[in-house]
């Protein structure tokens, strides 16, 4: 699987279920409790290191994103897909979303007073991963919070339909924490935190909270 054919189908999928997606999980957060609960510590974080800018990446439809301007977060939204990005703006008016890959991420070094991504590396493949890392401890300011969510496991599927009935042709990754923590410290992130948890969002899904770490990785 190479780089540009898993971003061009994972763009393609999403641009073609972006408004079923959006419909379907509009609500989720209000089903969520322990979910809103990190959400509000990691706006705590971004509150306390003297706030800033905050990257929702991979933000879908937005939802994270206002949530987070909710809580008080300068937070704006970056999507592969320019159909997300779309709806996004439809449903946030005034909030800020831009189209992006977190393989290439457009922003300036040390910017970025935290991070987010929200089951958004659910389809990055485990070799492209690093990479990713690299570019999120690249735009984080030292000390900055990174919080990712992510599919417990260990296998990888095709997911072929989704969202509505409409084709989708992505591959889903499932990962245990133990691995994403040891991607985490090869990039220059201390992980602080993490947990487990069965909700609307996965049947397991996974939470860590990492910190930039000073200094080259």
């Amino acid at each position: 699987m190479n780089a540009d054919g898993w971003l061009e189908d994972t763009r393609a999928s999403y641009d073609t279920v972006a408004a079923s997606y959006a419909d379907q999980v509009r609500k989720l957060l209000e089903e969520t409790p322990d979910e809103r609960a990190v959400l509000a510590l990691f706006a705590d974080l971004v509150h306390t290191s003297g706030g800033g800018p905050v990257a929702d990446v991979g933000c879908g439809p937005g939802r994270i994103t206002a949530h987070l301007r909710e809580l008080g977060v300068d937070a704006f939204g970056i999507d592969l897909s320019p159909g997300m990005i779309e709806v996004a703006r439809r449903d946030h008016p005034g909030l800020r979303f831009e189209v992006g890959s977190m393989t290439d991420l457009d922003l300036a070094d040390g910017s970025m007073a935290g991070l987010i991504a929200w089951y958004s590396l659910i389809h990055v493949p485990d070799d492209e991963i690093g990479s990713v890392f690299s570019h999120f401890q690249r735009v984080l300011r030292p000390g900055g919070p990174l919080l990712l969510s992510f599919h417990v496991g260990d296998e990888s599927q095709l997911k072929t339909q989704g969202y509505g009935g409409h084709p989708m042709k992505v591959y889903v990754h499932r990962r245990r924490p133990c691995q994403m923590t040891a991607w985490l410290n090869e990039a220059g992130f201390t992980v602080e935190a993490g947990r487990t948890l069965s909700s609307a969002e996965s049947t397991l899904g996974g939470i860590l909270l990492a910190r930039r770490r000073p200094g080259p990785p």
